[in-house]
């Protein structure tokens, strides 16, 4: 991981990091690495963040499990919710699967959507210079090949381990374990005894990444290396997406305010179509 972070210089000494914690291993490990290396750099500030999407006998578990962690590590903890921040719950949301499945929208790409937002919120709030997200080589490979299925070869071009400057309400994201495989995210929490959240949230079964991860995990057991190799070769195809990748002007949203390249913002999109509660 410090080969990543040295390679695309993701953090300078002076960095306040906000972290997103879920609970699951992947970000609980995130925090435990990050909260080693803040103890030898004195004017760095770390802080962890949690986000409630609002599912009902799930998330309260890893709640609970990320504000233990924080408080072993003595990282301050902030959670955010989307009823406090959109007035729903995730849960709300789903209630109306059958308009959700007409409209051709699965529920993890509704909450895909709002957490982001609700991440870039906190962080923008609480004064970070960079957002940490604990996408692991697993998590990057599988978004490439997701990219491309869907026809969305451009947002390759845009999905980095350390994103651009794009807008001054944007809080820059990095990705330090992108090279890191998820089994060895997972062998690090248990290898030091970290508590985190082992079940899969009960709205996943319906994401067409499961078949990707799938696919891909098949692959590398017979082709050992495939999913670095795959990682490596859109590291490389990157600048050229970059150059012929059609320019976006990015304005802001004219219902909420928030960077967009649409008149409306996706998230606005989906609660004016999801987010009334009936």
């Amino acid at each position: 991981m410090k080969a990543t972070v040295s390679r695309y210089r993701m953090l300078a000494f002076d960095d306040k990091v906000a972290v997103a914690v879920s609970g699951g291993k992947d970000s609980v490990a995130m925090l435990h690495v990050l909260a080693r290396l803040e103890r030898k750099q004195p004017n760095a500030k770390l802080v962890a963040v949690t986000v409630d999407e609002g599912i009902a006998g799930y998330r309260d578990e890893a709640l609970a499990i990320a504000a233990e962690n924080a408080e072993k590590l003595g990282v301050p903890h902030s959670v955010v919710s989307f009823k406090e921040l959109f007035g729903v719950t995730l849960d709300e949301i789903v209630a109306r699967r059958k308009k959700i499945a007409s409209a051709g929208v699965t529920s993890c790409a509704v909450c895909g959507v709002l957490r982001r937002r609700a991440l870039n919120l906190a962080a923008r709030k609480l004064g970070a210079d960079k957002l940490v997200t604990a996408h692991t080589l697993d998590d990057e490979v599988q978004t490439v090949l997701l990219n491309i299925f869907h026809g969305d070869v451009w947002r390759l071009a845009k999905e980095k381990p350390f994103t651009d400057f794009v807008h001054e309400k944007f809080v820059r994201r990095i990705k330090p374990f992108c090279e890191v495989p998820e089994r060895e995210s997972a062998l690090y929490a248990l290898v030091r005894g970290v508590r985190f959240q082992s079940c899969r949230c009960p709205y996943a079964s319906e994401a067409l990444r499961n078949d990707v991860r799938g696919m891909l995990n098949r692959l590398e057991e017979k082709h050992a290396g495939i999913k670095f190799t795959i990682f490596s070769s859109i590291e490389r195809i990157r600048p050229a997406l970059e150059l012929t990748a059609k320019e976006e002007g990015l304005g802001e949203c004219r219902d909420c305010g928030e960077p967009s390249t649409m008149r409306v913002c996706r998230t606005c999109q989906l609660l004016k179509e999801f987010g009334k509660v009936q």
